[in-house]
């Protein structure tokens, strides 16, 4: 895959600014942290992050599938590029309020929304080979994977060392790279579906696309759900929780690192492989995600919650690759985009409550139940969609 120009150049630059996305969550959550935010100040700057996600996602998608994903990904890596940066100068005035810190994060995310469904149908158009277009996802994903293990760990680091506008002024070069990369390459297809019709008719034609696959509705209603119970309690609970007994930011630096171990470990046994059931296979890969919040709420000391994490890694890594080919192999080029965005937006639309909710329901319940709860879930739900015949019966 790496031979092909384009996808090399795409590669490069992708891996780069993720490496700088996978740093700036522990600056920011420790930011919130240190400015006296608590675990309420923490929900509230992470559901402004995804909230913006939700809310363009759609157009983004439409924009992409006109103009093309790679110039909607360039303008989006040239607006985080500069988000950031103002973000780390804030940081370092020593004047960083709440509602600044949340306001920026909502430009983040704006600029994610137009990313994610732009991705997504990009890569199709970078792999000459259809055969080999598991492999490329699956390559993306090991990138995604190595950054999720360095960047926590190093911004744990940094931020205990140099505090986080250091890292957040690292992740603006890091998007900076990336738009340099994107601006590199031509991607065959460069975007035309939909030109001459209205917004609104271009996404009833996405949604009737993507209500008339059963196997995509359920997934994404099965990761909306994940999303809210299980992901967005433990984002905002686990820095709470490493905070008190953890080791703080190197903690959860590790914790996060060795889910992204975990995903290394899961994207290197992904290659050269093509199961014969992917979404059947991709469900039971999911039953992992329940492992990290069930150590957090047993109390585990850090060791075996890292260890908790890495399984966990494994099975995104797994369920990832095969998701995203088997929505670039079954579902048509000109809409992809607009497909992606429903998928995202079904998957992301419930995350800003469960990020807002966490830390008030934690306050009341406890953090334990809390994420105990998730993990319960997210077993039971893994039972129930792996039950679908259109999801276990799915083949190539």
């Amino acid at each position: 895959m790496l031979g092909e120009r384009d996808f090399r150049w795409f590669f490069v630059g992708y891996t780069t600014s993720l490496l700088g996305s996978s740093m700036a969550p522990v600056a920011v959550a420790f930011a919130v942290l240190g400015a006296g935010g608590g675990g309420s100040g923490l929900g509230w700057v992470m559901a402004a992050r995804i909230l913006p996600i939700v809310l363009v996602m759609l157009v983004g998608g439409v924009v992409a599938d006109r103009l093309g994903s790679r110039r909607v990904m360039l303008a989006a890596d040239v607006l985080r590029c500069g988000v950031q940066a103002v973000f780390a100068a804030v940081l370092m005035s020593g004047r960083a309020p709440l509602w600044a810190m949340v306001a920026l994060v909502a430009v983040w995310g704006l600029g994610e929304g137009v990313f994610l469904p732009a991705f997504g149908a990009l890569v199709p158009s970078l792999v000459r080979d259809a055969s080999r277009l598991s492999d490329a996802n699956t390559l993306l994903g090991l990138a995604r994977s190595v950054a999720t293990v360095v960047g926590p760990a190093v911004a744990g680091l940094v931020t205990a060392g140099c505090g986080p506008a250091a890292v957040l002024l690292i992740d603006a070069v890091t998007y900076g790279i990336g738009a340099v990369a994107l601006a590199r390459f031509r991607p065959a297809t460069q975007g035309s579906a939909g030109e001459g019709g209205s917004l609104l008719a271009d996404l009833r034609e996405g949604w009737s696309e993507f209500r008339s696959r059963p196997w995509l509705w359920i997934t994404t209603a099965h990761m909306g759900l994940f999303n809210l119970l299980v992901w967005a309690p433990f984002l905002v609970l686990g820095p709470l929780t490493a905070q008190h007994g953890l080791g703080g930011a190197r903690g959860w630096g590790l914790v996060m690192g060795g889910y992204g171990a975990g995903a290394v470990l899961g994207g290197l046994l992904m290659l050269g492989r093509r199961p014969g059931r992917p979404l059947a296979v991709a469900t039971v890969a999911t039953f992992g995600w329940a492992l990290p919040s069930a150590a957090l709420a047993a109390g585990w000391p850090l060791v075996p919650v890292v260890g908790a994490a890495l399984l966990a890694g494994v099975g995104a890594a797994v369920c990832g690759a095969l998701y995203s080919t088997t929505m670039q192999s079954w579902v048509p080029v000109e809409v992809l985009a607009r497909v992606s965005a429903f998928g995202g937006l079904g998957a992301f639309v419930l995350g800003p409550a469960g990020l807002a909710a966490a830390g008030p329901l934690a306050d009341r319940v406890g953090a334990g139940a809390v994420l105990a709860f998730g993990a319960l879930w997210q077993l039971g739900a893994g039972v129930v969609v792996l039950a679908v015949p259109a999801v276990r019966r799915r083949r190539w």
